[in-house]
């Protein structure tokens, strides 16, 4: 689990749209400029995307595991500092 970035800063990270409700979506990537409980800002190209986290899935650049934006919907601060529970 070296690369857990579930509970780690997302922003300035490469980004990668894996899947989403709207196909215009999928395949897009940039670097997270921005992140609110429930929307990341990516920037592609110079330009600052908003997308909705409810409905996407993404990995970041170099990471195999895939993140269910559904599951992430807190605040970025809430999320770093949240202290996860041994299985």
């Amino acid at each position: 689990m070296s690369n857990n970035f579930e509970n780690k800063s997302w922003l300035g990270r490469n980004v990668s749209i894996t899947n989403s409700a709207d196909s215009g979506l999928v395949g897009r990537s940039g670097i997270i400029s921005n992140e609110t409980r429930e929307t990341i800002t990516i920037l592609e190209d110079g330009r600052e995307i908003v997308i909705g986290k409810n409905s996407i899935k993404f990995k970041f650049n170099g990471s195999k595991n895939t993140i269910n934006g559904q599951f992430m919907r807190q605040r970025p601060e809430e999320r770093i500092y949240r202290k996860k529970r041994s299985e």
